[in-house]
């Protein structure tokens, strides 16, 4: 039976006097509470990883056709406080329809165009977050660490790109509309890393090839790392590029690139997309023997003394050359392993 306990009157009236003191003598006042951060529902990487369910189709924007379980509530850190998408690493500059508002940000689907908007704005705030932990910015310089400005389904064909001569991201639509994967989302900043860190990245189609495989290569990092961070499941093959974006032209499994295959420098064809797959291999092993975080650090840390054109081979020393200066011979080993296995020509 709960029983009153009684406060002495004595301890009553000195408390009293006490708040009134400390009131008239302005010492009690109130904290402003910290503003708080919106929300925002976005894909957990998407809808195919999260569910591994290899039948899921696009049906023309329908929310229905996703499970409520692929959405998550995510944070949309780093913003002006506008309302609008903008913030420190990264802006919508246009988008067809009406403009996303932070203020209602968690009540978009798929079906909205507005989504879109939303989930390009999270996964390159994402992206650039994910290279500050690194220490790129701060203890290294600092890898396309700017407002990244983005446009949304104003490339009216199912592809998007980075493009130098502003440089910004424009995803594209048809099948699955690109912004709604974030890892065609990451991939796409991936050369926006490669342009701040050397102008014009790309000229060669080895260098091109190189551009493709680290835009893959970060998307899965950056995917893998979110999940773990927040707890989502990882129920698709995690090395399977753009598995959403893919059901519209590819067979299940669905892929848009691998970055575990095979390939060698002997089987290259002279497409950057094909080629590629050889080095985000390498760029895959570099991170199994190094782990997470060493690897990407030397990995993207390399990319500072790549040339535009750079070959294979070039960039495969500049980057064994980058894993000794910063963690030793041993290091340097592992690397020049990774890009032997590849028969880069000249590494042993």
């Amino acid at each position: 039976m709960y029983m009153a306990r009684r406060t002495p009157r004595a301890l009553i009236a000195s408390a009293t006097a006490v708040t009134a003191l400390l009131t008239t003598a302005g010492a009690v006042s109130a904290v402003p509470a910290a503003p708080a951060v919106p929300q925002a529902t976005v894909f957990m990487v998407n809808p195919v990883q999260s569910s591994g369910d290899q039948s899921l189709v696009d049906a023309k924007d329908s929310a229905g056709a996703v499970p409520a379980s692929a959405y998550a509530s995510a944070a949309l850190r780093n913003l002006d406080g506008s309302g609008g998408l903008s913030g420190r690493w990264t802006y919508v500059r246009s988008d067809t329809g009406a403009s996303a508002k932070t203020a209602e940000a968690g009540a978009y689907t798929r079906h909205d165009d507005q989504f879109e908007q939303v989930m390009a704005y999270f996964w390159t705030n994402e992206a650039q977050e994910y290279l500050q932990g690194l220490g790129f910015g701060s203890e290294l310089p600092g890898a396309n660490d700017r407002a990244q400005p983005v446009r949304i389904n104003q490339w009216g064909a199912d592809n998007s790109y980075f493009t130098d001569r502003k440089a910004e991201i424009r995803f594209g639509k048809g099948g699955v509309d690109d912004a709604e994967d974030a890892e065609v989302i990451v991939h796409e900043y991936g050369h926006a890393v490669h342009h701040a860190q050397v102008p014009g990245f790309g000229t060669s189609v080895e260098a091109g090839a190189i551009g493709e495989a680290f835009g893959d290569y970060l998307a899965v990092e950056v995917g893998t790392h979110a999940a773990s961070r927040y707890g989502w499941p990882l129920k698709a093959d995690p090395a399977c590029v753009a598995d959403w974006d893919a059901v519209s032209y590819s067979s299940a499994p669905h892929c848009l690139r691998r970055i575990d295959q095979d390939k060698v420098y002997g089987d290259r064809v002279g497409s950057v997309h094909a080629d590629g797959e050889i080095w985000s291999r390498a760029l895959l092993d570099i991170r199994r023997a190094l782990g997470a975080r060493v690897a990407d650090r030397v990995i993207i840390n390399a990319q500072f003394g790549f040339a535009p054109d750079t070959s294979f081979q070039d960039a495969a020393l500049t980057t064994i050359a980058t894993a000794e200066r910063m963690y030793g011979a041993r290091a340097a080993d592992a690397v020049r392993a990774a890009f032997a296995g590849r028969e880069i020509p000249g590494i042993r």
